[in-house]
């Protein structure tokens, strides 16, 4: 028998992608990544300067970005978003639900308002992102990806604050699985990436609070978003075909299994 190539390609040529979050941090990245692959991407975030610059940046690359401002607390704009996309950039087929706030503070001393802007922009965001997105891929009966942003400390939390963090990603974990089984006729894919600690904006937040955090990890490192482009590119592209409903943890043994 002779050898053949490895089913495997992480070209995203004529794919369009929505990533929310784009403005900095792994958003940044998964937005690079992805336009570097070949796909035309929208860059989604509050900041409006800094989707621009980012903008320019892919396209100065060679790549095609196009910013769209976002604040993936306002429903309006979330239902809005992918009509806008469309008609700038083409169909979206690939939407990565990155966009999310921590929460450093233990369940007691938490402000209602606080809570709901974590559930708000980790949890019914993305859900709500992610049917709009749906709908018009199955009205156009055309497959795609959507790869959702959960963490490593989804399925681990010490009691140091952040259980409502835990909690919502947690959910995320499970809006995965269940929506996969819900699209998986129409073959769309929805899995999720669970992150450690990386090297982010968010993280330089958590480390002026709580110090170097690494003294606990058996490698003592934070992550280098780079380290996430295999899995991103392999659930987004066609080498993932049959792989839906689930989730891979990148987060270097940092946290107990």
């Amino acid at each position: 028998m002779s050898a053949t190539q490895p089913n495997f390609s992480a070209d995203l040529s004529g794919q369009v992608a929505i990533v929310t979050g784009a403005s900095s941090g792994l958003g940044l990245r998964f937005a690079k990544v992805l336009a570097a692959s070949g796909a035309r991407v929208a860059l989604t975030a509050r900041r409006a300067d800094r989707l621009d610059q980012v903008a320019d940046e892919i396209r100065g690359e060679g790549g095609t970005a196009a910013p769209f401002v976002l604040d993936v607390m306002e429903s309006d704009q979330l239902t809005a978003l992918v009509g806008k996309v469309e008609a700038e950039l083409g169909l979206p087929t690939i939407l990565v639900n990155n966009a999310g706030i921590p929460d450093a503070q233990r369940a007691t001393k938490m402000s209602v308002d606080l809570i709901d802007r974590v559930l708000d922009t980790n949890v019914r965001a993305p859900y709500i992102l992610s049917c709009e997105v749906a709908r018009r891929l199955i009205e156009e009966k055309t497959p795609g990806r959507i790869v959702n942003i959960s963490s490593a400390g989804a399925f681990n939390y010490r009691g140091q604050g952040a259980a409502l963090y835990s909690i919502s990603k947690a959910a995320v974990i499970r809006m995965t699985e269940a929506l996969a089984v819900e699209w998986a006729q129409f073959n769309i894919n929805v899995n999720a990436i669970a992150p450690g600690a990386f090297a982010s904006e968010m993280m330089d937040g958590m480390l002026s609070r709580m110090g170097d955090i690494t003294k606990g990890f058996p490698r003592k490192r934070l992550g280098d978003p780079s380290q996430l482009d295999s899995s991103l590119l392999y659930f987004c592209s066609p080498s993932s075909d049959f792989v839906t409903g689930t989730y891979v943890r990148v987060d270097d043994g940092q946290h107990p299994r």
